[in-house]
């Protein structure tokens, strides 16, 4: 019986699953592999898990891949010129995704990365991913005296788990760990769904996210030193570790034809504790949006 006849009462027959889940799986049994278009990952307010939304859910309801995809598209970004930053900018770039099985990614989402973990409902990982910095040019007026924050890698290990079929929670989690440049290390505990609404042609997830961060990450992007205090006119500001924001995303992707694929990514953020409290921090609310337009080969 091929995909296309297949009803969600046969499915729930031959399956053994309930209703909801058929659902789901005729619609990710649809997509294209690594249908998830991306734009480079900077500091944003953008969640984590948008940059690979569906991935895992796809190993546990269609596990058959071939063995090489490729996705390449443009994108553009509406988002703010750094965290915690009053002013928001509009930026361009590409959208490249390739894949080969369920083994190793390479994207300007995630990165370049391996899978070491896989399973039906599972895949943890490592990659290396990179961060764009802070520039005091982004905002000179806010900025003077702090001194740029320099582009870095980041080195990420990754996991994600879909609780089952009946209820196809996901959830991630991710440590970073930035090589020079902001320093420090950034965890995100995370959680995302299929919304009903869904078909397919049209699938959508959403999510909250809370992203924890140490004391030298805080410390570089939020905190306040004697030397830039002077040179600022900030007051000193000790940027202690622990929570840094809590939000919310929401991704939806259009396929328009067998190939091309429209994409949507939302989400906003609340800077918690010493993210919120700083006095580099003009808005402490977030807000990102997305769009891309992308051809899976």
């Amino acid at each position: 019986m091929s995909i296309a006849t297949l009803t969600i009462k046969e499915c729930m027959m031959t399956r053994n699953i309930p209703g909801f889940s058929c659902f789901i799986w005729l619609v990710l049994a649809t997509l294209p592999d690594s249908s998830r278009p991306v734009f480079a990952q900077t500091p944003s307010p953008l969640q984590e898990w948008q940059y690979s939304s569906g991935i895992v859910l796809e190993q546990l309801f269609e596990p058959v891949e071939p063995d090489w995809t490729y996705v390449a598209g443009l994108a553009t970004e509406f988002k703010p010129l750094y965290d915690g930053s009053q002013p928001y900018r509009v930026v361009a770039g590409p959208v490249i995704d390739i894949r080969y099985r369920d083994v190793a990614f390479a994207s300007v989402g995630e990165g370049l990365g391996l899978n070491l973990l896989r399973g039906t409902n599972y895949r943890a990982g490592i990659a290396l991913d990179y961060d764009l910095g802070r520039r005091v040019s982004d905002d000179e007026s806010h900025l003077h005296g702090l001194g740029d924050i320099h582009a870095a890698p980041v080195v990420k290990v990754f996991g994600s788990y879909v609780i089952s079929k009946q209820f196809p929670l996901v959830l991630r989690l991710d440590a970073r760990q930035f090589v020079g440049g902001a320093e420090g290390a950034v965890a995100d505990v995370q959680a995302y769904l299929p919304l009903p609404g869904s078909s397919k042609t049209l699938v959508m997830f959403a999510g909250p996210s809370l992203t924890l961060a140490d004391h030298r990450f805080m410390q570089t992007e939020f905190g306040v030193t004697r030397a830039q205090s002077l040179a600022s006119g900030y007051p000193i500001f000790d940027a202690h570790g622990g929570a840094n924001a809590a939000g919310l995303g929401f991704t939806a992707n259009y396929f328009v034809a067998e190939h091309w694929i429209l994409n949507v990514d939302a989400a906003f953020d609340h800077l918690l504790a010493a993210g919120n409290d700083s006095p580099i921090t003009r808005r402490s609310l977030q807000r990102i949006v997305v769009l891309s337009a992308a051809y899976k080969f």
